[in-house]
């Protein structure tokens, strides 16, 4: 957030998102779309930075709602692949007890990425999160379009039970230029509990361990810290009068954290802008929204300070 990648102020270009686009299909018959990358590809778009998505989907019928859906939201769907074998990305929620629990499904149409065939240059940056590397195919994909394209990565862990291993994860962080994750992940891979006051602390040892340049704690209703060599900013949260749901709100971070890569802001005010722009989402149900005015009024807002 302090620096635009290798270098200072606005950045053009279009950055690539690598990840599963997926449907969370519920008891009732319903689903919603969604998948990190997707969700921050998608709000990219809804702030006008115009997001690659590069994804899988299956030649069926959610496959092309998923391309019908990115079409009418602007998105170039150019780089999510279509695979005659696999189905298109699908976790089952149940809810019990008012708490949803997840069953993500394997080999789906996500975990057989192949390298994108990119045209030019104009790609500042590379995101992935911790999903799309569980399979060998789309971790091999990633690999090659890193070998290909050494692009500054940003990767967004998240570690979904039993599709991640520990050492697959900070070997993958180790690569990376910025990195975000929640506070139960920050202690998951320190491997040990960590008291509120030392989050900040356990964050340092994390990425001087790493090698990052920035790592980004969320905490959900409790803030959010950004860790830099010699550096550790708290953003204070942000009130909610009413959370209709917290699902995507971590998406909705990350992408406004890559805004403001992009954008050459300062760290205060992206990490502020983050945590107002996740508060929102969890306004709303579902973790995108279709909503010009919504990403309009934020921009506005901040280029009005």
């Amino acid at each position: 957030m302090t620096d635009s990648p290798r270098g200072t102020g606005r950045i053009a270009g279009q950055p690539i998102i690598f990840g599963e686009v997926l449907f969370d299909s519920f008891p009732d018959g319903s689903s919603v779309l969604g998948g990190a990358p997707f969700n921050v590809a998608w709000h990219l778009q809804g702030f006008g930075v115009q997001p690659l998505l590069v994804s899988r989907v299956g030649d069926d019928a959610p496959g092309q709602r998923v391309l019908e859906t990115m079409q009418a939201w602007g998105m170039e769907t150019g780089g999510v692949q279509l695979d005659p074998h696999h189905p298109t990305g699908q976790v089952q929620v149940e809810i019990h007890h008012g708490e949803p629990y997840y069953s993500i499904l394997p080999r789906q149409a996500y975990d057989f990425i192949t390298p994108p065939a990119l045209e030019g240059n104009d790609h500042p940056l590379l995101y992935c999160g911790s999903l799309a590397i569980r399979a060998p195919g789309s971790r091999a994909a990633l690999d090659t379009l890193c070998e290909r394209r050494p692009l500054p990565l940003f990767m967004d862990v998240n570690l979904r039970a039993p599709w991640w291993e520990r050492e697959e994860v900070m070997e993958r962080m180790r690569q990376a230029r910025w990195v975000k994750l929640n506070e139960i992940e920050l202690a998951t891979l320190l491997e040990r509990e960590i008291p509120p006051g030392e989050i900040a602390a356990a964050g340092e040892q994390l990425r001087a361990r790493s090698g990052l340049e920035q790592l980004v704690i969320t905490m959900g209703a409790n803030g959010a810290w950004v860790i830099t060599a010699g550096d550790a900013r708290f953003g204070s949260p942000v009130e909610v009068a009413e959370i209709a749901d917290t699902v995507g709100a971590g998406d909705a971070f990350a992408a406004v954290t890559l805004l403001g890569l992009l954008r050459g802001w300062e760290t205060p005010e992206t990490l502020q802008r983050a945590l107002e722009f996740a508060a929102r989402i969890c306004q709303q149900r579902g973790a995108t929204a279709m909503d010009r005015a919504l990403y309009d009024g934020f921009l506005e807002r901040w280029r009005n300070g």
